[in-house]
């Protein structure tokens, strides 16, 4: 069985791949901002930005 090497994976894969580094960069970049005393540690912040990186890696990569 060959492989494509374009093959780009399974979106679904990639979507939660997406999400989850996503909120873990959010998450540390919100508590590092939090610790400074410029952000308040809350989901909605870490969500929020969590959404903002998610986009911002989807239009990069397309």
């Amino acid at each position: 069985m060959e492989t494509d090497a374009t093959s780009r994976g399974d979106p679904r894969v990639l979507f939660v791949m997406n999400l989850v580094l996503s909120s873990v960069f959010a998450a540390v970049v919100v508590w590092g901002l939090d610790f400074l005393g410029l952000l308040e540690l809350t989901f909605v912040n870490v969500a929020s930005l969590a959404l903002v990186v998610m986009a911002v890696t989807y239009l990069v990569t397309r």
